[in-house]
């Protein structure tokens, strides 16, 4: 599987955990479940998967302006647990934003830069190739989190094994 392709079923996953998020109370996606520092509830969390994409891709690989620039009240509500106060649409508009950013930039990836090594602080630098794939599986821990977050207040979440968004092939004949 190359980074489009899982970046594909990221994006299949995301929008079958939106669906269920979208029929989900408020009170819930709200509802502090998390002691952290930074995590308090669901709605902390699906803001903060876009803006690790957001911030690695526009921050670090192409240093330019963030996805969030466009959405002043997500920009200043910094990384805190904050979230719980923004309605749910608000935060997937800016997830949508920073995915139609993400699906531009990987449209225009090619082998030769996922071999480009991307510097993140003077002690850091990775190849870009593996950034991507960071940023694809916080997402898919974070989405799992999520996932066992809505367990715990009787709401079923949706099925998001790789497996049930892998094309099924049939019974293939033995050689």
């Amino acid at each position: 599987m190359n980074i489009p392709e899982m970046y594909d079923y990221v994006m299949r996953a995301r929008r079958d955990l939106w669906a269920t998020l979208e029929a989900v109370p408020d009170e819930v996606l709200s509802r502090p479940l998390l002691q952290g520092e930074r995590f308090h509830c669901i709605k902390d969390l699906v803001a903060h998967t876009a803006g690790v994409e957001d911030g690695w891709l526009h921050f670090t690989i192409l240093q330019d302006t963030p996805v969030e620039d466009a959405f002043p009240a997500i920009r200043d509500a910094g990384n805190g647990p904050v979230y719980a106060e923004f309605s749910l649409s608000a935060l997937l508009d800016y997830r949508r934003a920073v995915e139609t950013s993400t699906l531009a930039y990987l449209a225009a990836l090619t082998d030769a830069d996922l071999e480009r090594v991307v510097e993140d602080s003077p002690t850091e630098s990775f190849k870009l190739d593996g950034l991507l794939w960071h940023v694809m599986l916080h997402e898919v821990r974070h989405t799992a989190q999520i996932c066992a977050l809505l367990r715990t207040q009787g709401i079923k979440p949706p099925s998001l094994d790789l497996l049930f968004y892998l094309p099924n092939l049939g019974a293939q004949p033995r050689t």
